[in-house]
């Protein structure tokens, strides 16, 4: 007698690489590599052809237990680069194993890269976990964010079941400048505690590194929230060679909108040409 066949879920192992270099004044990019589910569109060039930015898609729509995403993204010298995402992460409910990414960034010398993708949403029941490592040359700047929903609170969905973990290293001439690690096991007494959630369903954080920042920079931030009477709440704090900021809220929007402003700010701080707003943030 025959054995019936057994049906096992698919499973993506993504690859992603991204390497930037500067030509003829241009940063362009000099080798990219997207293995399913991602996808890269085209480059463009909304300010000018010093600034690239790079649109990341994931065909799949979201990740699944077992999936394995990573990307690798290096920049050469004297490099700008922009890249985000064409729309939010979903993680769904895990069949038991869990869903990964990891990032590996090198910033060259006098080079920038402001890592921006759109928000993630972890689904009641998924476990989820993320590396982020970022290496700094010695004149390099990075800003990076990470906008994390748990549940889809649109729906009434709470995160009670389930668990996500990150963690981000950032180094700079191999010194480790900063460690975040957070994590988040689906429980309403984490979800309520003044500790944890405080009761709000959306989390971000932003940074910046690449040399120390004044008091007056950190009490702009600060101001920019103050002045624009959010709903959330949000801090600002100054770090080695960089700041940090969170929030914790209910709005996408909210956050955005405060993060946005940030980094037209840091762009002002740094020397460099305000920045445009990604035309796939409109869709």
């Amino acid at each position: 007698m025959l054995a019936t066949p057994v049906k096992t879920a698919s499973r993506w192992h993504g690859q992603l690489k991204l390497v930037y270099q500067q030509r003829d004044n241009k940063t362009q990019p000099r080798e990219t590599y997207a293995q399913a589910p991602y996808k890269l569109q085209r480059p463009f060039y909304p300010q000018g052809e010093q600034t690239c930015y790079t649109t990341i898609l994931h065909t799949a729509g979201g990740m699944v237990g077992g999936d394995q995403l990573s990307q690798s993204i290096q920049l050469q010298p004297k490099t700008h680069a922009v890249i985000t995402t064409a729309a939010a992460s979903k993680i769904y409910r895990s069949n038991g194993l869990t869903a990964s990414q990891t990032v590996d960034i090198e910033v060259g010398e006098n080079a920038c890269l402001e890592y921006l993708p759109r928000e993630t949403i972890v689904f009641k029941g998924a476990q989820y976990q993320q590396q982020l490592n970022v290496n700094l040359a010695s004149t390099a700047t990075w800003l990076g964010w990470e906008i994390v929903r748990f549940g889809r609170s649109a729906r009434g969905e709470q995160f009670l079941q389930g668990e996500a973990r990150s963690r981000t290293e950032i180094w700079q001439n191999g010194q480790l400048l900063w460690v975040d690690c957070p994590w988040l096991s689906g429980d309403k007494n984490i979800l309520d505690s003044p500790h944890g959630l405080g009761g709000y369903p959306l989390v971000g954080t932003l940074v910046w590194f690449g040399k120390p920042v004044p008091p007056e920079i950190i009490a702009a931030v600060r101001n920019l929230w103050d002045e624009s009477g959010n709903l959330g709440e949000a801090g600002t704090t100054a770090l080695m060679s960089g700041l940090l900021c969170r929030y914790r809220g209910n709005s996408r929007a909210e956050v955005i909108n405060w993060f946005t402003n940030i980094w037209r700010l840091m762009r002002q701080f740094d020397g460099k040409e305000p920045p445009v707003t990604p035309r796939v943030w409109q869709v």
